[in-house]
C-alpha cells in the first residue's frame, strides 16, 4: 500500500493528467480481503485519531472532491464511521448565501475549519470556485463580477494564488491538510446515475441537472487538471483516487490519513511529576472513602 500512496499523491514537480490515471485501478487487492482490512484501517485510525485529541497541537483537514456520483458521501461515511464524533466535523457545501457572497469566496470556508485536536472533513470545498464557477464563469456574477470577459487568465490565476496563500497559512498555524480527488469514469458514474434512476431508494440523490452537468465532462476534467497542477503542494498534496470500485477508494483513503496522521508524530501528553502526585494522592482518597 505504501507504494500505491506514493502512486497516488501529485507532488509539485509532477504534472497531473486524468488520463494517465485509472479509475478501476485496484492493485493487487482483492475485494475478498477488503472488509478485514477496512476494519485494521478503521481501528488503527480511531487509536490516533484519540492521540491528536489529546495531545491538541494539530487539526487535520480533509477535502473531498469529485464529479457526481464519485461516491463522496460513502467515502466519508464508511472511512470515519470509527472515529469519535466529538472530534470531527463535516461540512458539505452548496450554493453560497447572500452572506458569504457579500464575502471573498474563502470566507465561509475558513469559518469552517477544525479547530486543534479535532478533524474537518469538506466535502466540497473552497476548490468549487476553481472548478464549477470556471466551466460556468456565470456563477461568479453574483459575487459582483459583470461579465465573463472580466474572468480572463489572470483572474483564474489569482484564485489558485489566494487558494495556495490559505493553505500555507493555515499549515504554518497547526492545520494538516490532504486532498482527495474521486477519480471517477465516465462509464461507472453513468451506471450510478442509472441506479439512482431506477432504484426508488435512491431517487432522492439524482437530480436532472447531473445530466446537463455529464455533458461537460471534459470540460471539468480540464479544469481538475489545471487546479491540481496549481495547487498541490507538499504541506497540501492532492491524492488521486480510483473511484470505480468504493471498496478500493475507502481503503485507499483510510491508508492514506492513518499516514498523515503518523507524520504528526502523536503522542499522548505526558504528566508531569507533580500531576502523577495528585492523580496518586486522588487514588488514596477514592480508596479510603467511607
Amino acid at each position: 500500500m505504501d507504494d500505491l500512496i506514493k502512486k497516488f499523491k501529485i507532488s509539485p514537480k509532477t504534472h497531473f493528467s486524468v488520463k494517465d490515471h485509472d479509475p478501476e485501478f485496484t492493485g493487487k487487492l482483492t475485494t475478498n480481503e477488503a472488509a478485514e482490512l477496512l476494519k485494521e484501517l478503521s481501528a488503527e485510525m480511531s487509536n490516533l485519531q484519540e492521540k491528536m485529541y489529546a495531545q491538541n497541537k494539530h487539526s487535520l483537514l480533509i477535502i473531498f472532491q469529485g464529479m457526481d456520483a464519485a461516491g463522496k458521501d460513502s467515502a466519508i461515511k464508511t472511512t470515519m464511521s470509527g472515529l469519535n464524533p466529538q472530534g470531527c466535523q463535516v461540512y458539505s457545501f452548496k450554493q453560497p448565501s447572500q452572506e458569504e457572497l457579500d464575502h471573498d469566496f474563502i470566507w465561509r470556508h475558513y469559518k469552517a475549519l477544525p479547530e486543534r485536536g479535532r478533524i474537518g472533513i469538506h466535502n466540497r470545498s473552497h476548490y468549487e470556485n476553481v472548478l464549477v464557477c470556471k466551466v460556468h464563469p456565470e456563477y461568479s456574477f453574483n459575487e459582483g463580477f459583470k461579465a465573463a470577459e472580466s474572468m480572463r487568465a489572470d483572474f483564474w490565476k489569482e484564485r489558485y494564488e489566494s487558494i495556495r496563500n490559505f493553505e500555507k497559512h493555515i499549515s504554518i498555524n497547526g492545520t494538516v491538510i490532504i486532498k482527495f480527488f474521486l477519480n471517477i469514469s465516465k462509464k461507472e458514474q453513468k451506471k450510478r446515475f442509472l441506479e439512482r434512476i431506477d432504484q426508488p431508494n435512491k431517487n432522492w440523490k439524482f437530480s436532472s441537472a447531473d445530466i446537463d452537468e455529464r455533458t461537460l465532462w471534459d470540460d471539468y476534467m480540464r479544469v481538475y487538471e489545471e487546479a491540481i497542477n496549481a495547487t498541490s503542494k507538499e504541506h497540501a498534496p492532492w491524492y488521486i483516487i480510483p473511484a470505480d470500485k468504493k471498496w478500493f477508494t475507502r481503503i485507499t483513503i483510510s491508508k492514506i490519513i492513518i499516514d498523515t496522521f503518523k507524520s504528526m508524530q502523536l503522542q499522548l501528553p505526558e504528566l508531569s511529576d507533580i500531576e502523577k502526585l495528585k492523580l496518586e494522592d486522588c487514588r488514596n482518597r477514592l480508596f479510603n472513602e467511607q
